[in-house]
This record gives C-alpha cells, structure tokens and sequence, in this order.
C-alpha cells in the first residue's frame, strides 16, 4: 500500500517536473532578453516549442512517442535545458536541484516500470 502511494506520487513529481520545465525556459526567456518586446517573444515562444515537442514526442500516450533510447535522449535534452535554463538565469542552486529531481525521479520511474 506504501509503495503505490510512493509510485503514485513519483508520477505526479513528474507531471509537476514537466511544468517546471516550462516555467524555467519561459523565466529564461524573461530573463535574456535584451528589450522588452524580446523578452516577451522568448518568455513564451521558447516553452511552447518544448511543449509542442514534448507532447508529439516525448508525452505518454502521444502516438508518435519515441522509443528508447530516443526517448531517453529527448528527456535529457529537454529537462536538462530547462536546468541549464535556470543556471544560465542566475538560479544555479534551483537548477541543481531540478537537475538531481530530474535524475532520481527518472531512475525511479526506470526502476518501477511507470
């Protein structure tokens, strides 16, 4: 019973994971802008290209979803871009820590078969 409650929650940190990825590319892009109008552009261009990618590609249940090792590859593509986002940002310490959630959850979903 304790380890359905424990695998459960490891699919919603994950879900939650997936929308940090979009609320650190699109700070990332408020961030770099160099004017107003770019800082607009980036801040939410750059999430809704990872959103569309992701969802054709890397979503459960997406009917283009890419197998091993693609799909691993396109995880770590897009987490870790959302991590280097984030550091690049000047939140290094948040996106250390995004980094190791990604990690730990992504070997406990491997480990559980989720």
């Amino acid at each position: 019973m304790l380890l359905m409650l424990i695998k459960n929650a490891n699919v919603a940190l994950r879900f939650l994971l997936e929308l940090c990825v979009l609320a650190a590319l699109g700070y990332w892009g408020l961030q770099t802008g160099w004017e107003l109008i770019a800082k607009i552009v980036l801040g939410i261009s750059v999430p809704m290209v990872a959103a569309v990618v992701w969802g054709i590609f890397g979503a459960p249940g997406s009917p283009q979803q890419l197998h091993e090792p693609w799909h691993l590859i396109l995880e770590v593509v897009v987490f870790g871009a959302a991590a280097i986002a984030l550091a690049a940002a000047g939140q290094r310490a948040l996106g250390l820590t995004f980094a190791v959630a990604f990690v730990i959850n992504r070997a406990l979903m491997y480990a559980w078969a989720q």
